[in-house]
């Protein structure tokens, strides 16, 4: 038994906001072109009267059940995966209990969906796909909907406030960006729409390289990132070797595989174009042509970046119907993976 992305929703805020006007309002502007080196042109920002995170959820889970055969009152199990999880809008009311997910359930209208809610860096998303994916290979359920309502540019916040100097490791909070995502796993059909595989890894060896905390300088939040060392070839390389382990016990290759396209963690056009570099050297092989992305309009989406890319894709045709794709989740911890999956009756 397989399982499937039966359907996907996306919510993004109305406002956006150049990165130069992100720069310009920074304590201590940095003396490179932080927008150059990025790729980032814009991201979205939520507006806490109306988008906190518990509201840009309920929003993707919407837009998701909107295109789903499924009813909110037939979902088996509902996941919340953001890291950032805001309620009550501008007093940003950072919540742990209860669970986001049991919230969330009654709201949707699903009391009857086991919950619960994970967090794992920018993969929590991704956890709780997986989680899913196994629970409906098992056949202890039969769907389930993963969501993630993200409110990441309060990072951003404090790092425009308290960077000092060009070594500072709240540079990489300048890139992110706030949206939100729910994706639907059922039953696969048929090989024409179904996760072929997929596998996840934490190399715990690494996680002090990336650490969200509450900033020791204000009553901020703060994310810092080591990003000399994070995306250093050794690091990135772990995934291609992880993909190179499971082929050579599964008796494949990537160039067999016939992937048309390729979704890496939006966090920079230059580390996308590295993850694709580095990734080939370790295959010997060339990798798909086709990397999609959205960070230059969108920015670092944190744990929905996947799956905003991948809607985005679908929704302006580059993914034809039938085509095989690799989304490599990438993520602080440090956490790497491979998801292979076929779409063909997605739509959004």
């Amino acid at each position: 038994m397989k399982a499937r992305i039966e359907s996907l929703g996306v919510y993004l805020p109305e406002k956006k906001l150049d990165m130069k006007d992100r720069i310009a309002s920074m304590q201590n502007v940095p003396s490179f072109d932080l927008q150059k080196i990025t790729g980032i042109d814009q991201v979205r920002v939520a507006d806490l009267s109306h988008e906190d995170s518990f509201a840009m959820a309920m929003a993707a889970a919407r837009d998701a059940l909107s295109r789903s055969k499924y009813k909110a009152e037939e979902l088996d199990c509902i996941i919340i995966g953001s890291i950032i999880r805001y309620t009550n809008g501008e007093s940003r009311h950072f919540t742990f209990e209860p669970p986001l997910s049991h919230s969330i359930k009654y709201a949707l209208g699903a009391p009857q969906a086991m919950h619960f809610d994970v967090s794992n860096a920018c993969a929590g998303m991704f956890t709780g796909v997986l989680l899913l994916e196994r629970m409906i290979k098992a056949g202890t359920i039969k769907n389930g909907l993963v969501i993630s309502g993200e409110f990441a540019t309060t990072v951003a916040e404090t790092a425009v406030k308290e960077i000092v100097d060009a070594t500072d490791p709240q540079f990489g909070s300048m890139t992110v960006g706030d949206s939100a995502a729910a994706v639907i796993l059922d039953r696969a059909v048929s090989d024409e729409d179904c996760i072929h595989y997929f596998e996840l890894m934490s190399c715990a060896d690494y996680a002090h390289l990336c650490l969200g905390m509450p900033s020791d300088k204000s009553q901020g939040l703060a994310l810092y990132t080591i990003n000399a060392e994070m995306h250093k070839k050794d690091r990135i390389q772990l995934w291609p070797r992880y993909q190179m382990a499971y082929y050579e016990e599964h008796g494949s290759n990537v160039e067999a595989e016939n992937f048309a396209h390729i979704i890496h963690h939006q966090v920079g056009t230059r580390a996308i174009h590295n993850f694709n570099k580095y990734g080939s050297e370790v295959f010997g092989a060339q990798l798909p042509e086709s990397t999609l992305r959205v960070v230059e309009s969108l920015g670092n989406t944190a744990t929905t970046a996947h799956f905003v890319t991948l809607y985005q894709a679908l929704k302006s045709s580059q993914i034809k119907k039938g085509e095989k794709i690799l989304i490599v989740p990438m993520a602080s911890g440090v956490v790497g993976g491979f998801l292979s999956v076929t779409i063909t009756h997605l739509e959004v």
